[in-house]
């Protein structure tokens, strides 16, 4: 048997373990999630406000968001009381845009607003500096703090905001304008993480009474302006809380 023979066959295994354990890296950082989009039907989302269903489509295996035929949001309706949860999706504008996803979304009874949620702001251009990547409070009665891109913000008890900067946080090139970007959110308990494309963006974490919170609601996908054009895909939902 060749020395040759030997070096082909021991690269030959190594290949073979790096490509298995690459793929039960893969398979465990999947557990547990669901997929909740089809890739061919709206079937558990549904438009809001009502009369805004022209404007949410599916082709090509994505949801498309069209901004001239409506403004409002794509709630998913299979659970509208999610607390705890990881969600993972891949989105693109093919021109200029301002979308993102409201989680623990809910009614806002002072009329100011359609609903108070948490907000993780995926628009590209036009919406503010800093402001792609952003957690925004959607929050009415309470103060709507600034989480940019690149911040890490801790609310006191009494409401006061500390910003740190998050090292090595996503930039402006960090994103694929006008290809797929990926998309992962981690709310667990008063903490909240935005990654993009593998690296964190912002991050919030809040201590104020728990009352004052919003601790579960629904989960939407926002169409924000007309003119634009958003589209979604494997989107998946693990589901803590």
């Amino acid at each position: 048997m060749s020395q040759r023979f030997i070096v082909y066959c021991i690269s030959l295994l190594a290949l073979t373990f790096l490509v298995s354990d690459t793929s039960v890296a893969e398979r465990n950082r999947e557990k547990g999630f669901v997929t909740v989009f089809d890739g061919k039907t709206l079937k558990g989302w549904e438009a809001t406000p009502k009369g805004t269903e022209a404007a949410w489509t599916v082709s090509n295996g994505a949801i498309v968001g069209t901004g001239d035929k409506g403004r409002g949001y794509l709630t998913y309706s299979v659970n509208k009381e999610v607390a705890d949860l990881e969600m993972k999706f891949s989105y693109r504008f093919p021109g200029n845009g301002n979308s993102g996803v409201s989680i623990r979304a809910v009614h806002d009874e002072t009329g100011k607003r359609d609903f108070k949620s948490y907000h993780a702001d995926i628009g590209h251009t036009g919406i503010g500096k800093n402001v792609m990547g952003a957690w925004d409070f959607h929050t009415p009665g309470r103060r709507e703090h600034r989480c940019f891109r690149g911040d890490r913000l801790v609310i006191a008890e009494n409401d006061e905001p500390t910003i740190t900067p998050i090292d090595g946080a996503l930039s402006f090139e960090d994103i694929r304008k006008g290809e797929w970007n990926d998309v992962h959110i981690i709310a667990i308990g008063n903490n909240f993480k935005l990654f993009i494309n593998g690296k964190l963006s912002s991050e919030f974490t809040e201590h104020l009474p728990v009352e004052k919170r919003l601790d579960k609601g629904m989960i939407q996908l926002q169409l924000h302006d007309p003119g634009m054009v958003v589209e979604f895909k494997n989107i998946r939902l693990k589901v803590l809380k």
